[in-house]
């Protein structure tokens, strides 16, 4: 008999423990839920309310830590992670996600992730209907993936990215200025990313100019207890796309991380991830009432 008990996620307490559980109930098919460095790299982020995390909630039976409903970003978008064994655990995190998980203009929405049959079974029978989703591919570093940087290019040295030039990328490479104007050299936020308990950004890379200026940028949590070199972000900031600067980035994380172990790396649902040799990859659905 499952002696099953609930509390309330406190980030102050729980986040370590949080993080070890999603470590444990890892799989490539993403049975358990999403990876660990997704959840860490949201709760650092500027982007992420976290008003509602005390909402976020935490299934035990005894010490070990065996289900998990969250949000992310916008809070009305809700996860879950679940170990082996423990599935019929599974309508009642989907009840409580509806009772007491936040939701935006009255809406929520639940997502999956990968292989997570026992929540599609429990959103059927709920009322919820699949309403899109995407594909993201993985890389398998069995296969070689060598694009060449081009010339009149370089890469940072290991573990020499400068937390304010990466901002600047990631504002233009984002599209950010386009939409909400320049730059306004705000970089606060970004000691917030690297400093988070497993942020590893002596992996981070950056395509600079002739001039030294960052104009492409790939940030790495590298996962050794998965194998999983956990990419994030990445991007290229507009006027120096289609150069192939993406592509030899990842080549090169592909080059310092293969020898540490890593089996395989993330990707996205950009069309460019297969042009470059990503393969089939985690299926992310959406449920909606």
């Amino acid at each position: 008999m499952k002696n099953i008990a609930t509390k309330q996620f406190s980030i102050l307490s729980d986040h370590m423990d949080v993080y070890d559980f999603l470590l444990d109930i890892f799989s490539q098919d993403r049975r358990g839920g999403v990876p660990a460095p997704f959840w860490e790299y949201a709760l650092v982020s500027s982007w992420m309310d976290k008003s509602y995390l005390h909402r976020c909630r935490i299934w035990k039976e005894g010490e070990k830590i065996v289900g998990f409903c969250f949000h992310e970003n916008p809070v009305s978008d809700i996860y879950f992670s679940l170990r082996e064994g423990y599935e019929e655990l599974a309508p009642e995190m989907l009840e409580y996600a509806e009772k007491h998980m936040p939701r935006t203009d009255g809406k929520q929405q639940i997502v999956l992730v990968g292989n997570q049959r026992e929540f599609e079974q429990a959103d059927k029978a709920a009322g919820f209907e699949k309403a899109g989703g995407y594909e993201s591919l993985v890389y398998d570093f069995d296969e070689p993936l060598s694009y060449p940087l081009p010339e009149g290019f370089t890469f940072t040295e290991s573990g020499s990215v400068d937390p304010a030039k990466a901002c600047e990328c990631c504002w233009r490479g984002f599209d950010h200025e386009q939409e909400e104007g320049p730059w306004n050299g705000e970089y606060e936020y970004a000691y917030d990313l690297i400093n988070a308990p497993h942020a590893t950004p002596e992996y981070d890379i950056a395509v600079m100019n002739g001039k030294g200026e960052y104009v492409c940028y790939a940030g790495m949590w590298w996962v050794p207890e998965n194998k999983l070199a956990y990419l994030e972000p990445l991007c290229t900031v507009p006027e120096y796309r289609h150069k192939g600067l993406a592509a030899a980035a990842l080549s090169e994380l592909y080059r310092r991380l293969r020898p540490l172990g890593a089996t395989h790396m993330t990707g996205g649902g950009n069309p460019f991830y297969a042009k470059i040799g990503y393969k089939k990859g985690i299926e992310w659905s959406f449920w909606r009432k």
